[in-house]
């Protein structure tokens, strides 16, 4: 059995998750903007504006979010 020393594991894994990212962000970017054309039900007051990422940033925010759970198990 090959044994990875501790970096080149850490390597690979950061690798692993920037493909994953790469192939995700589409879909995440798809939802994002839908999350923007729909209708909000939120219940914030009206009058108050609320700060807002770009909806790249929301698609990135939630791909980070999601992908550690491929990782686990």
């Amino acid at each position: 059995m090959r044994t990875m020393v501790p970096n080149a594991r850490l390597h690979q894994e950061e690798l692993q998750f920037r493909l994953i990212l790469a192939a995700t962000y589409p879909f995440f970017l798809a939802a994002a903007a839908l999350g923007r054309v729909r209708p909000a039900r939120d219940g914030s007051r009206p009058g108050l504006t609320q700060a807002r990422r770009s909806v790249f940033g929301e698609a990135r925010a939630m791909a980070v979010q999601a992908i550690p759970f491929a990782f686990m198990g």
